[in-house]
């Protein structure tokens, strides 16, 4: 007899002690699960009263088992892991991941996603561009496909984003940095790729304000996503100008940071937290890079596992429910700060 009623997928996965992808993989094709899986699985299915709505799982997925993965820059070695980290969840769970990136082209992002929904996915893992994204093209996508949005959010847009929480992040290093020297100034792009930079920025400025110290921003010009060029530029500009406000320096991104660091690697300055630095340098990401700059760079790090494993089984819930929830879902996970020699 059965103990209780289950409701849904996810109870029946929490309750069986089976992850959520595994399950909905096991329904979608028992075959595809290791024997034991599966026979754990039908052992909970005699103990508790549930019976997938395998119609509407399998009209979900009938013509395509395919899902989208499109990230803004692949090159980019921190979009890279993310897509690889997906990939891996999105096989996990039984589907078929293709892997697309605009490679910071706006027009292309909107070819993409038309091509996308041409081949009738079951559901797309989107990064948009972000200040460059074509937001009515993204919505009118995201009504029609389901979509879960990840590491860059447009406000309002989309059935669920999943990703950091840029004010964990910026907490984690103006708190390090202010008990450990001076409270520090924020390098940053004047016209930032994403929300991302926008959201660090705000946060820096209300956390200064709380330790009654004064927010010194300086914004450095480029755009686009040639970050350590635009990095190193802007930071020879200011030292050729009478340098840094102080002796710290809190960068938007690592990508900025590493440009940072060569400008000054060529003006002959020391950075570090050893004696006779000239510059302590922190920043954010933990990008795969930072830990091999000179010196390597302390950090606020993406939590990288738990955004991609939310990001799937947001995904896998969304697909099937239909493609839609009955309120738009954010997750957000916090940063964790690793320390390095720049800081």
């Amino acid at each position: 007899m059965a103990e209780r009623k289950i409701r849904n997928m996810e109870e029946f996965a929490a309750l069986s002690g089976i992850s959520r992808p595994t399950v909905s993989k096991y329904f979608h094709d028992p075959a595809s699960v290791r024997p034991k899986t599966r026979a754990r699985i039908e052992k909970a299915l005699e103990q508790y009263d549930y019976r997938p709505n395998i119609f509407a799982i399998n009209q979900n997925r009938r013509q395509t088992n395919n899902v989208g993965i499109v990230v803004p820059y692949l090159t980019d070695p921190f979009f890279a892991e993310i897509a690889r980290r997906l990939e891996d969840r999105c096989v996990a769970a039984g589907f078929r991941p293709t892997l697309y990136s605009p490679y910071g082209d706006s027009d292309l992002e909107v070819e993409i996603l038309e091509t996308i929904r041409q081949l009738k996915p079951a559901g797309v893992l989107l990064a948009p561009l972000g200040r460059l994204t074509d937001r009515a093209a993204v919505e009118k996508f995201c009504a029609e496909v389901p979509t879960v949005l990840f590491d860059s959010e447009i406000e309002g847009i989309g059935q669920a984003f999943v990703g950091s929480d840029n004010f964990s992040f910026v907490s984690h290093t103006v708190d390090y940095l202010a008990r450990t020297g001076t409270p520090p100034c924020f390098f940053e792009m004047r016209t930032p790729a994403n929300p991302n930079a926008n959201k660090r920025r705000l946060a820096y400025v209300e956390l200064m304000e709380r330790l009654g110290a004064t927010p010194r921003v300086l914004s450095v010009e480029g755009e686009g996503w040639a970050f350590e060029e635009i990095g190193r530029e802007g930071a020879l500009r200011i030292l050729e100008g009478g340098g840094f406000p102080g002796d710290t320096v809190l960068c938007s991104n690592d990508r900025l940071a590493i440009g940072l660091l060569s400008a000054c690697y060529e003006k002959g300055l020391r950075v570090g937290r050893s004696e006779g630095s000239a510059l302590r340098v922190a920043s954010h990401d933990d990008h795969p890079f930072s830990r091999f700059s000179c010196p390597s760079l302390t950090t606020a790090a993406h939590d990288y596992d738990s955004v991609s494993a939310a990001a799937m089984e947001t995904l896998t819930r969304l697909i099937e429910a239909g493609g839609g929830f009955a309120t738009r879902e954010v997750s957000l996970y916090p940063a964790k700060l690793i320390l390095r020699s720049s800081a």
